[in-house]
């Protein structure tokens, strides 16, 4: 019973991990709008989640001297969600491909997701304590 709830909370837990993380790779895009030959960047959720939860999402970093610093491979958003340039829906002058449209757009499809995601792990504690209190 006790691995049933482990493993439903650690799937919302990836999955909010990746999705802070995503936020704050739009968040940047939109920070950084105006500036000259900046790529949009971004990851692909889906990808990135189903990785996480197989575990084959993990790439580790060849070391080639001993004193290298290992990576984190314990975060959800670490090695699991390699990041992506987005493809350039309209050209400009200055070579950023941020289209402030479609980063808006984003940004608030990946907040209403997160917050669902917050909303389903806050019930179903809420739902534990009243099943436990009674």
């Amino acid at each position: 019973m006790i691995d049933k709830l482990d493993t439903t909370f650690r799937f919302h837990q990836d999955a909010a991990n990746l999705r802070a993380h995503r936020q704050q790779l739009i968040a940047s895009n939109i920070a950084n709008a105006d500036t000259p030959k900046y790529k949009a960047r971004d990851i692909d959720f889906n990808a990135a989640l189903q990785g996480v939860l197989t575990g084959s999402g993990v790439m580790t970093l060849a070391s080639t001297a001993p004193k290298h610093i290992a990576p984190d491979t314990g975060s959800a958003s670490g090695g699991a969600a390699p990041l992506q340039y987005r493809s350039m829906m309209q050209g400009s002058v200055d070579g950023n491909t941020v289209d402030m449209d479609a980063e808006r757009n984003q940004f608030a499809d990946n907040a209403i997701h997160y917050e669902a995601n917050l909303t389903y792990i806050s019930t179903q504690v809420k739902m534990m304590l009243s099943s436990i209190q009674g």
